[in-house]
């Protein structure tokens, strides 16, 4: 998109976006909708502000709310007395605007609860959310608009919107067609909505996605797109027509292709109808709709010029029967005689979009063709809703070509509930979290004595209804295989008509059976071999026949045979073969005469129809292939009509779609959408049978198009979204072909096959979906609302060995995403249904029904429900399902703290395993005894039980047993390291992630790589493999598809280069800090996303960019506003302070954080301990600026907090920073006495060298602020005293040095003692001697100048 479309924000923000761009254009997407949040980042705009007022308030480009239809999930339009919502209609072209382009076209996407209508906000925000990640990595958006034929120009999640664009006309109309269908926006739900979507907010079919679209820039585009191609048709309707007679002008209803369009006001092209030159007024045309824009650009040329002489007749399709108006006698044998006022009956049904149809005289039984022109209707029926197709076989032609039986339905439900719990031990857990949610309760009295009944009840049954072979149910499976046969159709059964090689062609009687069984007046079923298009009686009746030629000679001497018996019917079938083997050897004036031949002895006899279309159907063939136009005009319309109004023919030739292209042109020439509907079902089906499947797409397209627009008024109509999706995922489009099987079951005349077909639509293509962006399970989560509409209507007919299935299948989904409770719900269902068809199924399902309760936290229960289970005969006498029952007997004992018990049952599990030779059990009960030693703490124990069970799965090749062994791995890891045993828990985090890789287990190596990155950065520290291992994660992370997760790794993986402390390591931190913050943004984590603007702001400091500095800093401190958590936001208030309080330069930029932002707040909040700790952090700031007077005010608040908290140590600090600012302000008698206070608050004795050095420090300062300052030597050399004690006792003969010069220079030039001089200054000399200094200088003069000159320093 150019120009200004792209700048919809206002003027005013420009600079500031600027500012923050030029620096880092990697940070944020580029595209508009990023740019705005980030503005609004700057602004703080209005929060909660509706992004849909805004959209309605002021549009998209191209979008006005007037023009705003939708894409709904129920087809078509309805009357205005309905109340369900209607699909858009097929875009309407005029010819307004021609000259205007449009760009780019702007979809809606909302929220919105079928049954109110009402927009969703809660849901609304998380489509926002999902736009927003799109924004950035738009990768699923881009392979889906591909297949829905579109191009993604950007994404505008504060909107709601997606801006797509079209190249060519064929995108835009297959666009169009997905739309008008309802398609698109049940495929942005597969791409845009989430597993806990499916799972948790889906409540039947009520939640959707509605897009919408504006109308009108569909249509500008389409043209503008058809003016780019150059060749385009429009209409020139009825109404327009002139009186003037003009070679130039077109007549009315003409249809025009234009190519070549040039400006000024008409538009010059050829008429499909004359097939002259004209002109037409671009004021009066009208454009035609996609589709037949399609249609006629592909096939305008075959179908050659239109007849526009349509019937005047009341309704445009019906059967019945007309009353004659004229007298008429008809011209060839072909067409019928009536007289006025008689009843004819309409044969098939009639159209008024042809000239023709077939009917039958009342009055003498004969059979012809009849002018619609000619008859008025009488007891004339109307094409009603359902009768579309009128025939039965016709109606599931479709169907039939892509069966889904019960059976099939069976295996799916089979597959997805495919097991091994009850022949595979279960591994527990170490989860505190779960054990502390462990239930207590116990299942009732009466629910056991249920189960106990159920179980007894079922194995009785279940042992009376063992199967045994016998005579009955062999006969029964032969009749079956035998009606299947019969099913099948004919060419199972035995060849009607055998014709023997082996005779003599001389010999005419050879051929009397072949010619008695061909002439038969009336059709026989057995005459489909000889009129299919696909030779098959060559396969049948002539399969003794090796070439060719043979038959043709054969068929040549029959010919004479049949016509001198005067047999007319086996002759006109036989010229009729002749001419099909002609035309297939390219002989066509040959076969011209066999046909003609063959219409010629039949002289306009109507018994066997299908013969009749065949033999016009060849004949019209013939004529389109050597150009007779004259012979082909006189019988076109005539087989036309039969072909249309007759159900259910024959196809005999593939030139057959030359006809139905030239019907569904006449049908589009007088809109008559019946005969239109009824053209698309035929050439759909011609080009089925002929294996032409992407030719037959579009027009099964329109075909539901035009059920949807002309059929709601029937609640049994015709459907074909299961026809449309089988040939969507032919063509590799998965979101297509699950939406079709969406809109299938949302039908109100849904039936329980439908729903089960369409979960295994969506079984089959979840996997391909390119929406998904995410891992799929065994059971794809969108297969759940086809599910529970299939056990609703499988309850309602009581189905119940199909609910069982569905249920089990349903508890499995929700048990594979955590969501125990409602995996009890359908599992308990499943075992309702009391339809077990074994024993070993039965147990299955109460196995799983137990497991279940102990993964949710209700071991008491499973305790009692597995302890029911292994009283059945049917446990008691399988070894293995014992071993299964009493290793989760010990698992839940050991969630309930029963230690004993629970080893018990791991030995009775251990020792089944061990004389059954299952190596898996075997490894498995292993894991769990050394999993219940770790939980008592016993290490050893648990190490030697976890390095069995390592032993036993090494010999193991089984696949399925990857996902336990890493468990295992995992859990010795976690024991050596509790036990220091860091290198051997390394070890096994490393085998574990290898294990992980191997098997392709994605969410192990998530959390195996999370252990190693949690070893090398707290266990033992290595910064260099911690970055390794956290960019392995952040490469996981992208396959899992998790935002978040991907985020906070990016979070650690920039600290871990910020730790290098390097410049180019600090520009790595900036990177993936950048990028967490995008993520965070998308996100909308405002409180992940105000630490990433901190640490990014922070990185700026350390590069000594600090024009960005700032302005990332307020970004952070607005961001912790916008979460409104006043006690978040003062964390981020004082981080930023200590950004620059904490670095080496600008160190008093800190003051404006911490009293401006941060003191307030945490006065605000009441927050003492953070506002002591900024009172402390101002006071050092304000003494390093010098501002000495406003960090006396800090100073003194400090101590009054540290006193009301009662912290002593910093009570203590607040005396020794205030006895500093004292005496910076030069008031020395204050600062030693807040010096002495500060010491007075000391432990007597002191405890640490740290606190020795403080009082050897405060006691030199207090000497020499006393002696210099005060000028008193009698208390310095007091000080100097204590300080030398202190010095003494801390051991530094350094500081004694010191100190003992000092009292050597203060007794020999103050105090004037001559013995105490000499003594300190002897003391000095050895310690200088000690320390290798060769010169003391004991003079005061220089050495104290410069120390007197300002205090000490000196933070504690």
């Amino acid at each position: 998109m150019e120009g200004t479309e792209w700048n919809d924000g206002p003027a005013g923000e420009d600079f500031l976006l600027y500012t923050i761009e030029e620096e880092r254009s990697s940070l944020i997407s580029e595209g508009t909708a990023r740019d705005c949040r980030l503005k609004s980042n700057w602004e703080l705009g209005e929060p909660g502000s509706d992004p849909v007022s805004k959209f309605l308030d002021k549009p998209a480009t191209g979008v006005t709310q007037s023009d705003m239809i939708r894409d709904s999930n129920v087809q078509g339009p309805l009357e205005e007395n309905e109340a369900t919502v209607s699909l858009p209609e097929e875009p309407s072209h005029d010819s307004s605007a021609l000259g205007y382009w449009e760009t780019d076209i702007s979809l809606k996407l909302i929220m919105k609860r079928q049954t109110t209508g009402l927009h969703d906000i809660q849901l609304q925000d998380m489509l926002r959310a999902k736009l927003r990640i799109l924004e950035n990595d738009c990768g699923e958006v881009v392979v889906l608009l591909s297949e829905l034929s579109a191009r993604l120009l950007s994404i505008h999640s504060d909107q709601d919107l997606i801006i797509i664009t079209f190249k060519t006309f064929e995108e835009i109309w297959k666009f169009s067609t997905y739309y008008s269908l309802g398609l698109v926006s049940h495929c942005m739900e597969n791409t845009l909505l989430d597993q806990g979507f499916w799972l948790n907010c889906l409540d039947e079919e009520d939640i959707r996605i509605e897009v919408q679209i504006s109308d009108e820039s569909l249509k500008v585009m389409c043209k503008s797109l058809l003016l780019q191609e150059g060749i385009f048709f429009v209409k020139y309707p009825f109404s327009f027509q002139q009186n003037e007679e003009n070679d130039q002008q077109p007549k009315g209803n003409d249809l025009v292709a234009v190519d070549k369009p040039k400006s000024g006001s008409h538009l010059s092209g050829k008429s499909l109808i004359s097939g002259k030159k004209i002109s037409v007024p671009k004021s009066y045309m009208e454009l035609l709709v996609p589709f037949h824009q399609w249609f006629f650009k592909r096939h305008s040329e075959s179908i050659g010029t239109l007849n526009n002489m349509a019937a005047e007749f009341p309704h445009p399709l019906g059967q019945g029967s007309c009353v004659a108006e004229v007298n008429y006698e008809g011209v060839g044998p072909e067409e019928l005689s009536f007289r006025v006022g008689e009843k004819i009956e309409i044969i098939g049904f009639l159209s008024t979009c042809l000239q023709w149809f077939l009917g039958k005289n009342e009055a003498n039984g004969r059979i012809g063709f009849v002018k619609i022109t000619h008859v008025k209707p009488e007891d004339f029926t109307p094409l009603a809703n359902d009768l579309l197709f009128i025939d039965e076989e016709e109606k599931y032609y479709f169907t039939e070509q892509d069966k889904f039986t019960e059976e099939d339905s069976l295996e799916m439900l089979k597959q997805m509930t495919q097991t091994d719990i009850s022949v595979v031990y279960r591994m527990d857990t170490l989860n505190p979290q779960h054990e502390e949610k462990e239930e207590k309760q116990t299942p009732s009295t009466q629910e056991l004595e249920l189960l106990k009944a159920k179980l007894s009840k079922a194995v009785s049954r279940l042992e009376e209804e063992k199967p045994t072979p016998s005579v009955n149910m062999r006969e029964s499976v032969e009749q079956g295989s035998v009606s299947c046969d019969q099913e099948d159709g004919l060419d199972s059964e035995e060849p009607w008509l055998l014709v023997d090689h082996t005779g003599k062609l001389d010999n005419l009687e050879i051929f009397h059976r072949f010619l008695v069984m061909l002439n038969n007046e009336e059709y026989s079923k057995h005459f489909k071999h000889l009129y299919d298009s696909s030779f098959s009686f060559l396969k049948s009746i002539f399969h003794n026949f090796c070439e060719e030629e043979e038959v043709v000679r054969y068929l040549e001497v029959a010919r004479e045979a049949a016509r001198k018996r005067q047999m007319q019917w086996a002759q006109t079938r036989i010229c009729f073969l002749l001419g099909r083997m002609c035309a297939k050897k390219f002989k066509y004036s040959q076969a011209r005469v066999y046909f003609e031949e063959a219409l010629c002895v039949m002289k306009g006899q109507f018994t066997d129809l299908f013969l009749l279309i065949a033999l016009y159907t060849n004949l019209v063939t013939i004529y389109l292939k050597q150009k007779n136009k004259e012979k082909c005009s006189a019988i076109f319309e005539k087989i036309a009509a039969l072909l249309l109004g007759i159900p259910n023919y024959i196809c005999t030739t593939e030139m057959e779609a030359e006809v139905l292209n030239y019907i569904l042109g006449k049908a589009v020439l007088s809109e008559n959408k019946h005969a239109e509907a009824r053209a698309c079902f035929l050439l759909a089906k011609l080009h089925i049978n002929l294996k032409e499947y992407e030719d037959a797409l579009p027009f099964i397209e329109r075909l539901q198009f035009l059920r949807n627009m002309l059929m709601l008024e029937s609640r049994t109509s015709l459907d074909f979204h299961f026809t449309l999706g089988s040939l969507y995922y032919q063509k590799c489009l998965p979101n297509l072909a699950i939406s079709c099987a969406k809109l299938a079951c949302i039908q109100p005349t849904r039936t329980l096959m439908d729903c089960l077909r369409g979960a295994n639509f969506v079984t089959k293509g979840t996997s391909k979906l390119c929406g998904m962006g995410r891992l799929s399970s065994t059971i794809p989560v969108q297969v759940v609302p086809y599910l529970k509409w299939a056990v609703s209507l499988a309850n309602i007919l009581k189905q119940d060995h199909i609910s069982q299935g569905l249920c089990h299948s349903l508890s499995d989904i929700y048990k594979l995403h955590g969501m125990y409770g409602k995996a009890i719900h359908y599992m308990k269902m499943a075992i309702n249904t009391d339809v077990f068809t074994s024993t070993e199924e039965m147990v299955s399902l109460l196995i799983s029904f137990a497991w279940l309760h102990i993964v949710n936290s209700q071991a008491a229960k499973a305790v009692v429900f597995l302890s029911t289970i292994l009283e059945s005969p049917s446990v008691q006498n399988c070894p293995v399902r014992q071993g299964i029952v009493y290793n989760m007997v010990a698992i839940s004992m050991r969630r309930m703290g029963n230690v004993k018990e629970a080893a018990k049952n791991y030995h009775q599990a251990l020792s089944i395993s061990v004389v059954s030779g299952l190596k898996l059990n075997q490894a498995i009960t292993n894991a769990n005894f050394g999993l219940l030693c770790l939980w008592l703490k016993a290490y050893r124990i648990s190490e030697q039980f976890l390095l069995k069970s390592i032993h036993n799965f090494c010999e193991l090749t089984n696949v399925a047993s990857e996902a336990n062994f890493f468990q295992v791995l995992i859990i010795l890891g976690q024991c050596y390291i509790e036990q220091e045993l860091k290198e051997n828990g390394k070890l096994c985090y490393e085998w574990a992630l290898l294990i992980a890789l191997k098997a392709n287990l994605i969410e192990n190596q998530v959390r195996a790589t999370q252990l190693l990155c949690q070893f090398y950065n707290s266990i033992i520290p290595n910064e260099a493999q911690c970055i390794i291992y956290n960019e392995f994660l952040l490469h996981l992370t992208h396959k899992l598809a998790d935002k978040e997760l991907e985020g906070h790794v990016l979070q650690n993986t920039s600290q871990l280069y910020l730790n290098l402390r390097t410049e180019r390591a600090f520009r790595s931190a900036l990177e993936y800090t950048k990028r967490s913050l995008g993520i965070f943004i998308d996100l909308e984590k405002k409180e992940m996303e105000a630490y990433a603007w901190l640490q990014a702001g922070k990185i700026y400091y350390l590069l000594g960019e600090n024009e960005l500095v700032d302005m990332y800093l307020q970004v952070a401190q607005d961001a912790a506003v916008c979460t409104e958590k006043l006690d978040f936001a003062l964390e981020i208030f004082e981080a930023a302070g200590d950004v620059f309080f904490n670095g080496s330069g600008d160190r008093e930029k800190a003051v404006s954080f911490f009293r401006d932002r941060a003191l307030p707040l945490a006065i605000k909040v009441e927050n003492a301990e953070v506002e002591l700790r900024l009172c402390n952090k101002l006071t050092e700031l304000l003494l390093h600026v010098k501002t000495y007077a406003e960090a006396l005010e800090y100073a003194q608040t400090a101590l009054t907090l540290s006193v009301t908290l009662g912290d002593t140590l910093n009570e203590r600090v607040a005396y020794h920073r205030l006895a500093l600012v004292h005496q910076s302000l030069g008031q020395c008698e204050l600062a030693e006495h807040f010096y002495l206070k500060a010491l007075s608050l000391y432990p007597c004795p002191v405890e640490f060298d740290e606190e020795a050095i403080y009082f050897v420090r405060v006691y030199v300062q207090l000497g020499d602020m006393t002696f210099y300052d005060l000028k008193d030597p009698y208390d310095a050399a007091g000080y100097y005293h204590l300080a030398l004690a202190a010095a003494v006792d801390l051991g530094s003969k350094k500081s004694q040095l010191k100190i003992c010069t000092r009292l050597a220079t203060i007794y020999h030039n103050f105090l004037v003692d001559r013995e105490m001089s000499l003594y300190f200054y002897q003391k000095a000399r050895k310690f200088a001697n000690e320390l290798n200094i060769r010169r003391l200088n004991l003079s005061p003069a220089q050495y104290y100048k410069t120390v007197a000159q300002a205090p000490s320093k000196f933070l504690f």
